[in-house]
């Protein structure tokens, strides 16, 4: 899908690199190996996106999977979008975007995520996507505190659902089921 800020589509491991820079300068995300964010980017390139800007290098990511025990739930792992160009609509274009895809490849019921107390921006997001789906929000608490090895804040659970039709594509975009792939020499 093309927005002013580039092309939404799903992630290849060429992306990997570019994803864990995101997460990393975003200054807010726990931040993984970049070995597993090359690994994302290939195991679960069909429940994430990537949106690359007009050179084709990635800009922002969301990383989710689905929940094993609830089939029909999406878990969003991550969401960051570089710095220069937040404040813009992509990171809630990125999971419209994602839903849509996986609403048409299946049932998709809701949306899941933690957030922390401190963390209003995700805040905002999640619940001006759930408006946008017509969705109503949980929120319970998940993982206190204490839990965590390091420092860390709380993180509570927002189930996002049931979604309702996803709304209308933005005048002059179209949704397309396109994936970047690049052959490897054996």
């Amino acid at each position: 899908m093309a927005t002013p800020e580039g092309h939404i589509g799903e992630p290849t491991v060429e992306d990997g690199a570019s994803v864990w820079r995101i997460a990393r300068d975003s200054h807010v995300l726990d931040v993984n190996s970049s070995y597993s964010y090359l690994l994302w980017c290939r195991d679960f390139a069909a429940t994430s996106a990537v949106t690359r800007d007009e050179s084709g290098m990635a800009v922002a990511f969301v990383t989710g999977y689905i929940r094993p025990e609830q089939p029909g739930t999406l878990v969003i792992w991550q969401i960051a979008v570089d710095g220069d160009r937040r404040g813009r609509g992509l990171a809630g274009a990125m999971l419209d975007h994602l839903t849509a895809r996986l609403r048409s490849r299946s049932v998709l019921q809701c949306v899941e995520t933690t957030i922390s107390a401190e963390n209003e921006a995700s805040q905002r997001l999640f619940l001006s996507f759930a408006a946008r789906h017509g969705a109503s929000v949980e929120r319970e608490p998940l993982f206190p505190a204490r839990l965590f090895p390091d420092a860390h804040d709380s993180e509570h659970l927002y189930r996002i659902g049931p979604l309702a039709q996803p709304p209308p594509s933005a005048p002059g975009t179209q949704y397309s089921e396109t994936r970047r792939t690049r052959s490897v020499p054996s």
